[in-house]
C-alpha cells in the first residue's frame, strides 16, 4: 500500500476513535450533572447547555493557534497532543465532583485539544492533489461513522458501567487512537521560522486570491449556521408531527441519524467526485441540494417524510466539507495550511454556537417551519457566493 493511504487509512481511523468517544458525552451529559447534585430540571438544562457550547467558544478561538503551530512543528506531532489530551480531559471529568468543574474542563478541552484543525492538513498535505478529495472524504467518513455510534454505546456503556467509568473509557479511546497515530508516515517538512512568524495579514495578502479563501470560510459558517439554527430543535418538531407517540425519542433518533447515515455512505464516493468534475461544482451542487430540501420540511405531516429529506439533506453535507477542505488545499500553500484549516475550524465552530442560539429564539417568536425557509435562503445566498466569489469551473 502506498504511503499516502496507509497515512489517510490511520487518520480515518483515529477520527472514528475520537469522534465515537467523544460523542457518546452528549445523551449522558444531564443525566451526570444531576447525579453531580443539581436536581431543578431546568437548572440541569441551563448547565447542560453551558457545559456543551464552552468547548466549542474555545475551540473557535484556539484552532487557528494550533493549525499554525502544526505548520511550523509537524502535522503528526500536534495530532498526537491534541488526542493525548483529549484522553486526559476525559479522565478529568470523569472525576468531576461538582458541576462547575465540567465548564472549566471543556473550556480547557476546548483550548488545548485542536484534532480536526491539525489531523485536516495532515490527511490534505499528505495526499497527491488528484486524490485529496477522495482522501479528505473519506476522513470525513470516520468522524461521522464515529459520530453516529458514539451515543449508541455512551447511552449502552452509561447504564451499564456508570457515568464516571464511562468517561475514563472514552479517555482510554482516545489514547488507543494515539497509537494509531505513530503508524503515520509525515513528509511535510515544517515551514521555516520566518514563515511561521508571519502575521496572519501578511499570509493572507500573499494568496493568490484570498477573496476566494473568504468566500470558503463565509460557506463554512453559512452551512453550520443554518445546519445547526434546525437541529438542537429537530425532537420538538417531531413530537409536534406525532403528538401521541410514546417513543418520540425513538423517532427523533432514526431521522438524526438518517442524515448522518447518508453522509456517511456518500463522503468518501462525492470527494473522489470533486476530484474528476471539481471541487467548485460539487459543493455549489450540495448547497442547491441543501437548500431545495430545506424548504419542503417545513410542511412535513409525519417524520418519515422528514427522515427522506433529512437523508437527502445528509448527501448534501457529505459533498459540502470534504469539497470546501479540498478548495482550501488547493488555495493555500503548504506551509500555511494548518494555519487555514484552523481559521475554517473556527467559522465553523463560530456558525454552529450562534446558529443555536438564534435558532431557539427564532422558533419560540416565529415557529419552527420558518427556521427551514431561514436555512434555505441562507444556502441560497452561499450557492451565489460560490458561484461569484469561488468559481464553479
Amino acid at each position: 500500500m502506498e504511503q499516502w493511504k496507509r497515512n489517510v487509512y490511520i487518520c480515518t481511523l483515529a477520527a472514528f476513535i475520537t469522534s465515537a468517544g467523544m460523542s457518546q458525552l452528549a445523551p449522558m451529559l444531564p443525566l451526570y450533572i444531576r447525579s453531580l447534585g443539581v436536581e431543578d430540571p431546568g437548572e440541569v438544562a441551563r448547565w447542560a447547555g453551558i457545559v456543551f457550547a464552552m468547548n466549542f467558544v474555545t475551540l473557535a478561538v484556539f484552532s487557528p493557534i494550533w493549525g499554525r503551530l502544526s505548520d511550523r512543528y509537524g502535522r503528526k506531532l500536534m495530532c498526537l497532543r491534541a488526542v493525548i489530551w483529549l484522553g486526559i480531559i476525559n479522565f478529568g471529568m470523569g472525576m468531576a465532583q461538582q458541576v462547575w468543574h465540567l465548564v472549566v474542563l471543556r473550556l480547557l478541552q476546548g483550548a488545548l485539544s485542536g484534532f480536526l484543525a491539525t489531523a485536516m492538513p495532515l490527511v490534505s498535505s499528505e495526499s497527491p492533489t488528484k486524490h485529496a478529495g477522495w482522501a479528505l472524504g473519506l476522513f470525513f467518513t470516520g468522524q461521522i461513522s464515529g459520530s453516529l455510534i458514539g451515543p449508541l454505546l455512551g447511552g449502552w456503556l452509561s447504564e451499564t458501567v456508570g457515568f464516571r467509568h464511562t468517561y475514563f473509557i472514552v479517555g482510554s479511546m482516545c489514547l488507543l487512537s494515539s497509537l494509531a497515530l505513530l503508524g503515520i508516515h509525515e513528509t511535510y517538512k515544517p515551514s521555516s521560522a520566518a514563515s511561521a512568524k508571519l502575521s496572519n495579514r501578511d499570509v493572507f495578502s500573499s494568496l493568490t486570491r484570498p477573496s476566494l479563501l473568504f468566500g470558503i470560510f463565509l460557506t463554512t459558517f453559512t452551512f453550520q449556521f443554518s445546519l445547526m439554527c434546525v437541529q438542537p430543535i429537530l425532537t420538538v418538531y417531531i413530537a409536534g408531527l406525532v403528538p401521541d407517540s410514546e417513543h418520540i425519542a425513538l423517532i427523533s433518533g432514526a431521522v438524526f441519524s438518517s442524515a448522518g447515515f447518508a453522509s456517511a455512505l456518500f463522503g468518501s464516493r462525492l470527494g473522489a467526485l470533486s476530484d474528476r468534475i471539481g471541487a467548485q461544482k460539487v459543493l455549489f451542487c450540495s448547497l442547491l441540494t441543501a437548500c431545495l430540501v430545506s424548504v419542503p420540511q417545513a410542511f412535513v405531516t409525519a417524520p418519515w417524510q422528514l427522515g427522506i429529506l433529512r437523508f437527502i439533506h445528509g448527501i448534501a453535507v457529505a459533498g459540502l466539507m470534504p469539497s470546501v477542505n479540498h478548495l482550501i488545499k488547493q488555495a493555500v500553500p503548504p506551509a500555511f495550511l494548518g494555519r487555514m484549516y484552523g481559521f475554517n475550524q473556527s467559522f465553523q465552530f463560530i456558525g454552529m454556537s450562534s446558529g443555536a442560539v438564534f435558532g431557539g429564539y427564532v422558533a419560540e417568536g416565529f415557529g419552527i417551519p420558518v427556521l427551514f425557509f431561514l436555512a434555505a435562503a441562507m444556502l441560497l445566498a452561499s450557492a451565489g457566493v460560490c458561484y461569484n466569489v469561488i468559481g464553479t469551473k
